[in-house]
């Protein structure tokens, strides 16, 4: 019985930041996704973004300016965020943007999720909300030992 828990315990202290890379990936790969598309497609927002209405302060921001912030901090804060670079506060910064995400386009269409993605249905602030709480996990617990903070503590 002493072995068997031993066994137990030596996995679970070489597995236990697993969860945490897997978010981090998860998560990391949607906001850099997110960002790619925007930037690739130029500094200009799309008319749709421009009659948004922002949250203070970014409502004295152009919309042009807001879609390239957006951008970038979804790239910047993902790729940090994906090697786990200051986790944390990538963490604050997505979490952020997904707050003016869901203030600005996704509350009003209400509760729709992934079964309904590919529709225009589909974007309500179920799955904003399923990855505000994935970021909250992340700012709570930190990156993990598989990452570049975890590296930094050792």
């Amino acid at each position: 019985m002493n072995s068997l828990h031993s066994l137990h315990a030596k996995a679970t202290h070489q597995l236990r930041d697993l969860g945490l890379l897997t978010l981090r990936i998860w998560v990391a790969q949607e906001f850099l996704f997110a960002g790619y598309t925007k930037l690739s497609g130029g500094f200009e927002a799309p008319e749709w973004f421009s009659g948004l209405q922002f949250p203070f302060p970014l409502q004295f921001l152009s919309a042009n300016l807001n879609w390239i912030a957006a951008g970038f901090g979804e790239v910047i804060l993902g790729v940090a965020l994906l090697v786990g670079l200051y986790s944390r506060l990538a963490a604050v910064g997505l979490l952020y943007i997904t707050f003016v995400a869901v203030y600005t386009v996704h509350f009003d269409l209400g509760w729709a999720g992934w079964n309904e993605i590919d529709t225009d249905m589909g974007q309500g602030f179920k799955v904003p909300l399923m990855i505000g709480l994935m970021l909250f996990a992340l700012l709570t617990q930190g990156g993990g030992r598989f990452s570049i903070d975890g590296i930094r503590k050792r």
